[in-house]
């Protein structure tokens, strides 16, 4: 894939730092709500919900998640995710470099337990559920407890977990391997992409299903099945989703008036961009600033 292609779909958030490559974040969200647009990142991901279900799409593999479980994700993996029910849902995602527990000297961890896991060859899991990975889940809810409330020296007990985690995996047969993918669906994961990096070049201005359709080529009435049946969003939805993003983002800025910020990321009429900021955002843009 070219580079810079594959540099457009990346994810921008610095996840903790160069000494300690690990964030947690909390989140809770409405019934319906598109928790998690389409995106990837080096970085691997624990997702655990804590309240409500999420179903999650991982390249073309759909995988509900319920309270109480957690679902893993490798680096590099194009992930969304719904809120699925009538109660929403909360969950906390944990997003770190695998690279933190690499062996100064080339050891049998490295060799047997690091490599393999950071070439997909020996990785967690996907989903985990009380009935199968209890411990694993244990350990979860340990780092969620201790990302929480740093405590001092906090930073070697979450490295000790996942270690523990691995060992875990490792001793009851649940390390999986994910290194090989079908043709059929490498084709489909790269045609998507193609179709999200145009959404993201110019978001700024009219889209036409019509632009999108010939991207692949399909139909019109062909790529919107194939791009809901892979990211679960119509087209429409996807790119005012999109749009309401950057509109975020650049609410952070007081000097930027609503109006323009409109326009900005694409909406043509302001009334309109307020009521799919609200459908999305779960207030009004003025409201959203106030927050800020």
């Amino acid at each position: 894939m070219d580079q810079s292609f594959r540099q457009s779909l990346k994810e921008s958030t610095i996840h903790g730092n160069e000494r300690f490559p690990f964030g947690a974040y909390w989140y809770h969200f409405a019934p319906g709500a598109h928790v998690v647009d389409s995106h990837w990142h080096k970085e691997a991901e624990i997702f655990y919900v804590m309240e409500g279900e999420v179903l999650f799409q991982i390249d073309s593999e759909y995988i509900p998640v319920r309270a109480g479980e957690a679902i893993f994700i490798d680096g590099g993996d194009l992930h969304t995710g719904h809120a699925q029910g009538d109660q929403g849902c909360s969950f906390c995602a944990m997003v770190f470099d695998f690279g933190m527990l690499a062996s100064p000297h080339y050891d049998l961890v490295q060799e047997g337990m690091i490599i393999p896991f950071q070439e997909r060859r020996a990785t967690f899991p996907r989903r985990m559920t009380s009935e199968t990975d209890d411990r694993l889940l244990g350990h979860i809810k340990e780092m969620i407890g201790l990302s929480e409330q740093k405590p001092a020296g906090y930073e070697a007990a979450i490295k000790g977990h996942l270690f523990l985690m691995l060992f875990e995996a490792a001793s009851t047969g649940r390390l999986a391997n994910r290194s090989r993918s079908e043709t059929a669906d490498i084709t489909r994961t790269e045609r998507l992409k193609k179709v999200i990096l145009y959404i993201q070049n110019h978001y700024h201005r009219p889209i036409r299903l019509s632009e999108l359709a010939e991207l692949i080529p399909m139909s019109e009435g062909q790529f919107c099945r194939f791009f809901k049946s892979m990211t679960g969003q119509t087209p429409v939805d996807y790119m005012n989703s999109y749009r309401v993003r950057q509109a975020a983002e650049l609410l952070r800025q007081p000097d930027n008036k609503i109006s323009d910020i409109a326009l900005d990321v694409g909406f043509g009429h302001i009334s309109y961009f307020v009521r799919v900021f609200r459908k999305i955002m779960n207030c009004t843009p003025s409201e959203y600033r106030k927050k800020l």
